[in-house]
């Protein structure tokens, strides 16, 4: 199947997954940008890869906006976030951004990426900052809580490529 790997990065964990997956898939490898001047009809499968911000994924409208357009492709989205796979809040999330309807066309997963503050644009860096502190300052915090703050408190990077596995089986490989 002739697949298309196209990926959104802002630090750069999105596009390692994007590129381990294009290999493994023998697929070809694009950036968002790139992808949005090419003619993506000759694709039988379309992946699109972006990070989370907030629950929601990054540049998500993009790819929903063709999602009729790709009728019968194999269509499948992955987010890259810094939480860890076995995080509760993950699955909710990743539906949240999909309509019922929606999560019937498309295979939908998640992989851990990590935070990179040398990386990432100073507006991001400063509201993680504003957001770390007031789960700082916040009274009575969760056990939850108190991994969270030790964990986004500075740059760290779970991302395997283990955890493509069940993206490559969704393509057949």
């Amino acid at each position: 199947m002739k697949t298309a790997v196209i990926y959104n990065s802002q630090t750069g964990f999105t596009k390692r997954y994007a590129q381990w997956i294009a290999e493994a898939a023998g697929a070809d490898c694009m950036e968002l940008a790139k992808a949005k001047r090419e003619d993506l009809n000759a694709y039988e499968g379309i992946v699109f890869g972006s990070w989370a911000c907030a629950g929601g994924i990054s540049k998500l409208g993009w790819f929903k906006s063709h999602m009729d357009a790709w009728a019968g492709k194999k269509l499948i989205v992955f987010c890259v976030g810094g939480s860890p796979m076995e995080s509760p809040e993950v699955a909710p999330a990743l539906e949240r951004n999909f309509g019922e309807s929606e999560r019937e066309k498309v295979d939908i997963f998640y992989c851990p990426g990590g935070f990179c503050y040398e990386k990432m644009p100073v507006a991001s860096r400063l509201m993680m900052k504003l957001f770390i502190n007031t789960l700082k300052a916040k009274k009575g915090k969760s056990r939850e809580e108190e991994e969270m703050i030790k964990m986004i408190s500075s740059s760290y990077d779970i991302a395997d490529q283990k955890y493509i596995a069940p993206i490559l089986k969704s393509l057949g490989k």
